[in-house]
C-alpha cells in the first residue's frame, strides 16, 4: 500500500481557542473527504501532534463542506499573550497536519481525490 501526504487531497486552516488549536482539514474532493474521515482520527492527529499536544483531541465532522474539524486541547502553553511558544496562536498547526502521511488503499485512485 502506498502513501499520501493530506496536503495532496486537501488544504487546512487553523487557529486558537483560547489554551487550545482549532484545525480544520478540507478535502478537495468527495472521495478525498471519505478516506479522510475514514483514516485522519483523533489518535492520528493526537499521535502526528505529541510534540505540543498535551491533552486531548476531538473530532467534528462538517460532511456539507467535506471537512474534519480538530480541537487540540491543551496545545498552546496557556494561549495568546499567557504562552512563550512562537505560535501561540496556532496558526502553524493546520499546515503541520497537511504533512501527515496516510495510506492510499489500493482501490482508490489519486486521481479520484485530486480537485
Amino acid at each position: 500500500m502506498s502513501t499520501l501526504k493530506l496536503e495532496q487531497i486537501a488544504h487546512a486552516r487553523s487557529g486558537d481557542k483560547g489554551d487550545g488549536s482549532n484545525v480544520g482539514l478540507i478535502a478537495y474532493t468527495e472521495a478525498g473527504y471519505q478516506l479522510i474521515r475514514e483514516v485522519v482520527t483523533p489518535e492520528r492527529v493526537k499521535s502526528h501532534f505529541s510534540q505540543i499536544c498535551f491533552g486531548k483531541v476531538e473530532r467534528f465532522e462538517v460532511p456539507n463542506l467535506r471537512a474534519l474539524n480538530f480541537l487540540l486541547h491543551d496545545s498552546l502553553g496557556g494561549g495568546g499573550s499567557e504562552s512563550v511558544k512562537t505560535d501561540a496562536q496556532g496558526k502553524t498547526h493546520g499546515q503541520a497536519l497537511l504533512l501527515m502521511e496516510i495510506p492510499l488503499p489500493s482501490s482508490v485512485s489519486l486521481a479520484e481525490l485530486l480537485p
